[in-house]
């Protein structure tokens, strides 16, 4: 079972690694154009994004996922593509319905909603940013319904165990944007609107994008549109039933980012730019790691939630939480050792300055301890409701969010800007840790000493690693000084090569399986190439 999951997740962290370096690409793109803190732009455009990207987000990757999936896997075992199919159809104009909606009150009600997320001095005081804001947020307001039916089309996907094209189709989003800052954002000021309102369009259109790229797939398996519409259906209820209370139990990271954002608004110029390019550069692990393995679980976890034995469920999940230790524990020291360095060669050019890097380098310290707990939920919360239990999540999610919240006040007081960073990582590791063990409890356990054997060798693997990561990256800094982009990363990827190869001797000197089930995998899938 771990090969196999390995392989699923291999061939989506594939895919995901080309979406998510477009989505470093366009952060570089747009620090380049609109820095951090030398105007208005991006803090502005961050806020305004919070809104369409925190429901993007729980659609994406949390209660449509979780709450799709798993019906839909059901009925296509039991029923067959047809029944399948309409299924399909009634969540898809379900959600267009839902998200017009939504999409609507939040054009209306834009400025009470950006009075609520930026309602500090830096916002307040600045001419024209909160207005500019309002703006922002009412163009890319549509983006949700887009996003939404693009989610549906790849729950669709994954659940017949078609992961490339959906894992690659947020690339789309990230496209979309380069090529509309690019093209639209010099020509804005001639129609009257900021050059950052090009960023807005490139964002609709990149939700577009997500959907025209999944279409051929789908319509290859057979999927046919139908506009139908049966809130009766027994399959589309059960769906919205746990769509209702999953939406809050998978909302706790993207909650604690929204108030990140509250309070950084008021904290001075660019705090809130800050937080957001050190959470992107730290999301990738997420997206490579955590949500590929969650992802390529998911089906069998359905699969295995209406058996009576419980040992194959608690086996995947076990499996599945080793292999994201054995990914993002690495990832996480890495983030720390190589934080300068990272965010220096990635953003650092045109109106991104070295003091923008510093700062983004230290929320980036403070946010990667998160990257465990982000992906662990991935993981647990699914779990819970292909067991058909959303109430747990939720429960753990609110406390969660009101743990954050209590040590982000705190916090905040003392390390500024990124104490909000820590928080969010301690509250990310809280539910987690919280998760897996009503977890263990309702599996009667998840293989714990395996995970705790392997979680201890993979710390130390990882610390080896980063600390050769470390001195490395220094004495490269004085063998090849300068500040050019082929020195900055010569630098930044000799340091990750030499930390790589001593994660992996180190590995190899412990034993840990999990190095080899991936191993075996990526050669396994050469080999057949």
């Amino acid at each position: 079972m771990s090969v196999r999951l390995a392989r699923s997740a291999g061939l989506i962290s594939i895919a995901t690694m080309g979406s998510r370096l477009l989505g470093v690409a366009r952060e570089v793109v747009l620090a380049a154009m609109f820095g951090a803190s030398s105007g208005p732009a991006m803090d502005a455009y961050n806020v305004a994004f919070r809104v369409p990207n925190l429901l993007r987000d729980l659609f994406a990757e949390g209660a449509m996922t979780a709450a799709f999936v798993p019906t839909f896997t059901r009925t296509l075992n039991a029923r067959g593509r047809e029944a399948a199919w309409r299924l399909g159809n009634l969540v898809m104009n379900a959600l267009i319905v839902a998200t017009t909606v939504v999409v609507v009150l939040g054009i209306v009600l834009a400025d009470p909603i950006t009075r609520v997320l930026a309602s500090g001095h830096a916002f307040q005081t600045v001419p024209g940013k909160f207005d500019l804001t309002v703006q922002l947020t009412r163009v890319m307001m549509p983006f949700l319904t887009t996003v939404a039916v693009a989610v549906a089309m790849m729950g669709m996907l994954n659940s017949l165990h078609k992961f490339f094209v959906p894992a690659f189709s947020p690339a789309m989003f990230n496209i979309a944007t380069i090529v509309c800052a690019f093209a639209l954002v010099p020509v804005m000021p001639y129609f009257g609107l900021p050059k950052i309102a090009g960023i807005a369009i490139g964002t609709v259109l990149g939700g577009l994008g997500q959907i025209a790229v999944q279409w051929p797939s789908l319509r290859k398996e057979g999927f046919r549109y139908q506009p139908i519409l049966d809130f009766r259906d027994p399959a589309l209820r059960e769906i919205l039933r746990l769509m209702g209370p999953g939406t809050l139990g998978l909302a706790a990271v993207q909650i604690n980012v929204a108030v990140n954002t509250a309070l950084a608004s008021t904290q001075p110029e660019g705090s809130v730019s800050f937080l957001q390019y050190a959470f992107r550069l730290m999301y990738l692990p997420i997206g490579l790691f955590g949500v590929s393995i969650a992802t390529a679980a998911l089906p069998d976890l359905s699969k295995q939630a209406g058996e009576t034995d419980k040992a194959p469920m608690r086996s995947t999940i076990s499996a599945g939480l080793r292999m994201m230790l054995m990914l993002n524990v690495p990832a996480t020291i890495g983030l720390i050792a190589l934080a300068g360095p990272i965010v220096e060669l990635i953003l650092q050019r045109g109106q991104f300055q070295p003091k923008d890097t510093a700062a983004t380098a230290a929320a980036l310290m403070f946010y990667a301890p998160g990257l465990l707990g982000y992906s662990a939920v991935k993981i647990a919360s699914p779990s819970f409701y292909a067991l058909g239990d959303s109430r747990t999540p939720v429960i753990t999610s609110v406390a969660s969010v009101l743990f954050n919240l209590m040590l982000n006040l705190v916090l905040v007081q003392f390390l500024g800007y990124r104490g909000l960073a820590l928080g969010t990582a301690i509250a990310a590791l809280f539910n987690a840790v919280t998760l897996l063990v009503l977890l263990s409890r309702r599996l009667d356990g998840l293989e714990e000493p395996r995970l705790f054997s392997a979680f201890v060798k993979i710390v130390i693997a990882s610390v080896a690693m980063g600390l050769v990561a470390h001195f490395v990256s220094d004495w490269l800094v004085t063998v090849l000084p300068g500040g050019s982009l082929q020195r900055k990363g010569i630098r930044v990827f000799g340091a990750i090569g030499v930390a790589v190869v001593v994660l992996i001797a180190t590995a190899r000197l412990l034993r840990i399986e999990e190095l080899n089930d991936a191993i075996k995998s990526v050669t396994r899938r050469l080999g057949r190439r």
